[in-house]
């Protein structure tokens, strides 16, 4: 498709199946791999979430100066901050003593700071405007929150007594609200695909902690490093199978800020 003076392709991906179905292993892998760092590997909350993070830095320097989408590198960078949302908000809800619900409560305010923020400066959140390195910046930042959100999440309800079953299924469940609103309201798309963005993080935090954690504890058993090169494998395939392009901004003029 031709580039036009009105229209510019994006440098994150057109929301699509796809994109969802990439979106929750990315987010279940992000769970896996961050526990497997920090628990099974033993080197704690605060160094994983200092090894994840440098990885997160230098992906997403790739990332802001690239000028087009490279669906390798948006996805390392998704993941990259679903690792460090993982092991920072175990950080904050266990280490620091802030508790599944005070860290889920920060987390939300910083979420939502970080979208007004975003509108107040650039007038909208969609991800259709994804054109310039300031609102990619917004873009990254709102969703480092939320991944880490998710985690908090996911891990309040599973201990809530739901157990990790019990949580995918809440959260598959809020999924499925958001597609029906999706399909048969007249909701805002962008307020619907963050709330589902949202969504699928403790999603996959829930899924996640269901295939590794011992039988015992209401797992599967897996393990953390054997779920996570699954999981690794099925993202890259789904990268290379699946439709990846990127999407439109209508009304840019493709110029980076």
């Amino acid at each position: 498709m031709d580039r036009t003076v009105d229209e510019t392709s994006s440098k994150v991906p057109a929301i699509t199946l796809g994109f969802w179905i990439i979106k929750i292993a990315a987010t279940t892998l992000g769970e896996t791999a961050g526990d497997a760092v920090t628990m099974t590997l033993d080197l704690g909350y605060l160094i994983g979430t200092a090894i994840f993070g440098a990885i997160l830095l230098g992906a997403l320097s790739a990332q802001i100066v690239a000028k087009r989408f490279h669906p390798l590198l948006y996805w390392t960078v998704i993941i990259a901050t679903t690792t460090v949302g993982t092991t920072f908000a175990d950080l904050v809800d266990r280490s620091l003593g802030v508790g599944y619900p005070g860290g889920a409560s920060i987390l939300f305010a910083l979420v939502l700071a970080s979208l007004g923020l975003w509108y107040r400066t650039c007038g909208s959140i969609s991800v259709d405007t994804v054109a310039s390195t300031k609102v990619e910046l917004f873009y990254w930042t709102t969703i480092l929150f939320s991944q880490t959100l998710g985690t908090a999440l996911g891990d309040w309800v599973a201990d809530a007594g739901l157990g990790y079953r019990g949580g995918a299924l809440v959260f598959a469940a809020g999924l499925a609200a958001v597609a029906g609103a999706f399909y048969l309201t007249r909701v805002s798309r962008t307020l619907l695909f963050w709330a589902a963005f949202i969504l699928t993080r403790p999603l996959g935090a829930t899924v996640g902690d269901f295939l590794d954690k011992p039988q015992a504890n209401g797992g599967l058993g897996f393990g953390r490093f054997s779920a996570s090169a699954v999981l690794l494998v099925f993202v890259v395939v789904c990268i290379f199978l699946m439709p990846q392009r990127a999407g439109r901004h209508p009304g840019a003029s493709g110029r980076h800020s």
